[in-house]
């Protein structure tokens, strides 16, 4: 995981509800829930500066993150929020707690490399990306920043699958049970002949 971990400082919420939210907001700040390992829900109220950057900093779902409550020191992984549909400020925020075995499932964005190494491509093929994101199942403090698919040797009519890339230790697919597609190299348009004229129009038109 190549994301730098953050801390938060949080206050603890004694009421919950929407009642609650509405009032923490009105405050400037943004409800939260931590939840998870084996312990009751704690519901906070987050700063909404730090919160707004945050998620729209890139990679809020898969960073660790410690959330400081009155000195009690939280390790979280961040696993949903809700923005507000009009203005896209977070309205709220749900943490999961790092436990020491904790394992997630998060989507890992795909990155290509060595597309200058792919016969298909230099020959005027196309990438076609199927699955830009992939769901990991891995431990909670080893989420990879994202996998990548080398595209050397790669050419028209190829197919990448799951099986060829080469995954950290303990992290693995979501989906198991086949070796699915993450992209394949199709020729393009251009690269297609042209067709044959018809024929009725290259025979030699018939005499009287």
């Amino acid at each position: 995981m190549s994301h730098d971990t953050y801390e938060l400082k949080a206050d603890a919420r004694e009421q919950v509800g929407k009642g609650s939210a509405r009032a923490v907001r009105r405050e400037g700040k943004v409800p939260a829930v931590i939840y998870g390992d084996k312990q009751p829900p704690l519901a906070i109220a987050l700063s909404y500066k730090e919160i707004y950057y945050k998620i729209h900093g890139g990679g809020f779902l898969t960073t660790v993150a410690t959330i400081d409550v009155g000195g009690q020191k939280i390790q979280v992984l961040p696993k949903d929020y809700q923005l507000d549909p009009v203005k896209d400020t977070p309205m709220h925020v749900d943490f999961l707690r790092i436990g020491k075995n904790t394992e997630v499932n998060v989507e890992v964005p795909v990155h290509f490399i060595n597309e200058d190494k792919s016969p298909g491509i230099k020959r005027g093929g196309v990438l076609n990306i199927v699955r830009h994101e992939i769901e990991f199942h891995c431990p909670a403090d080893a989420i990879p920043d994202s996998v990548t698919v080398d595209l050397s040797g790669a050419d028209i009519g190829d197919s990448i699958h799951i099986s060829s890339v080469k995954l950290p230790a303990g992290v693995r697919p979501v989906i198991h049970d086949r070796d699915f597609t993450i992209a394949t190299i199709a020729g393009s348009a251009a690269m297609r002949p042209e067709t044959d004229a018809p024929a009725e129009a290259a025979a030699p038109a018939a005499t009287e």
